[in-house]
């Protein structure tokens, strides 16, 4: 059994086991039990009553934070003309066709964290699949990189957009912001969250949607929150 340090144990003595806490709670929680050195960040983590094998209860989307992420992200556009100048013009920090796949492909190049093509390059992209969908990379119309509105595909990513996918036990993992950020912009941020998975719902689903809902720190411990914290 992993030994842990003695900040952490410190900070996993404020938590009663076995105890689901209101959200308000959880977040003044969360940030008491910060142990890293550094500005952490604030994760969320939702266990889903979801059958993944079934597809239609595969939940992929993305969701524009209010208060954004604390993170800034470097965005590359794949797209000419028009949409590439657009997409200059709105911000992002690498906008190309050819030239950039090929960047990709030959240089191994990832020096960016979110990829935005326009429908008509995708045909393009079909052969970096395999090094970009394992990345996390790939576009896709589902979160919104897949867009001829280039300009606000790149200022969601900017105003702290974050994409969320279940994994195949039905979990869903995401920040909602981190250490730094008010108590009362975190409650915001995970209403926000938690507002667009409940949209989500698949109508096949029986019995309780949630299973469980926790939040915690970059090396903090896990702080479990009561369903009914929200509107669902």
């Amino acid at each position: 059994m992993r030994k842990r340090g003695k900040k952490y144990v410190e900070a996993l003595n404020k938590i009663e086991k076995g105890k689901a806490y209101t959200k308000e709670e959880a977040v003044k929680l969360a940030k008491e039990t910060s142990v890293s050195k550094f500005v952490a960040s604030v994760e969320l983590a939702v266990r889903l009553n979801l059958d993944t094998k079934k597809a239609d209860q595969q939940l992929r989307g993305a969701i524009v934070l209010p208060h954004g992420t604390g993170k800034s992200k470097k965005v590359l556009v794949i797209a000419r003309g028009e949409n590439a100048t657009k997409a200059k013009a709105a911000g992002a920090d690498f906008v190309g066709d050819t030239d950039m796949l090929e960047k990709i492909e030959k240089e191994n190049w990832f020096g960016f964290d979110v990829m935005i093509a326009t429908p008509d390059m995708m045909p393009l992209l079909g052969k970096l699949g395999k090094v970009l969908g394992p990345k996390g990379l790939m576009p896709n119309p589902k979160t919104g990189t897949v867009t001829t509105d280039v300009e606000k595909a790149v200022s969601d990513v900017k105003a702290g957009r974050v994409e969320y996918r279940t994994d195949t036990f039905g979990n869903i993992h995401g920040i909602i912001g981190n250490t730094s950020f008010t108590e009362e912009q975190l409650v915001e941020n995970l209403n926000a969250f938690m507002s667009v998975l409940m949209k989500a719902k698949p109508s096949t689903v029986k019995g309780d949607y949630v299973k469980n809902i926790s939040i915690a720190t970059t090396m903090g411990p896990g702080i479990k929150i009561i369903s009914n914290s929200f509107d669902i």
